[in-house]
């Protein structure tokens, strides 16, 4: 009779962790759903700097411009021809998101007006130049 009682202490004694993991569970979920996410250019470009130029927090589709001319989005390089599929799928994923230019100081004017033209034509107005604060 003894060891039938050993038997129920031990099982009334054990933790139920169902309750605990679920608390992790909507936990880790919540974490996923409240991130933001930075996308970056994938590359560093030396950007000009300009007194007026101001921070700007709002998460934003980043466009580098490179001194050679290569554009590049979500860290690959694209044509130029490109930059509006590119975009136009990067704004799908975030409406409210404005698109920035990483233009490089020696990077070509002809290449930047090509690729706002590009953007506006994948339906964002909500365009900045990237550039560092002046002295």
């Amino acid at each position: 009779m003894r060891k039938q009682h050993a038997s129920l202490d031990s099982e009334e004694s054990a933790i139920d962790m169902t309750p605990m993991l679920d608390i992790v569970f909507i936990m880790l979920i919540f974490f996923i759903v409240t991130t933001s996410f930075v996308k970056e250019s994938g590359v560093t470009v030396s950007r000009p700097s300009a007194q007026t130029a101001a921070e700007d927090k709002k998460g934003n589709i980043m466009v580098a411009i490179k001194p050679n001319g290569e554009i590049w989005i979500d860290k690959r390089a694209v044509d130029v021809r490109s930059v509006r599929a590119n975009i136009e799928k990067l704004k799908a994923e975030s409406p409210e998101s404005g698109v920035v230019i990483q233009a490089d100081t020696d990077a070509r004017t002809g290449i930047l007006v090509q690729v706002m033209d590009q953007i506006r034509l994948a339906g964002v107005t909500n365009i900045s130049i990237a550039a560092d604060p002046g002295v």
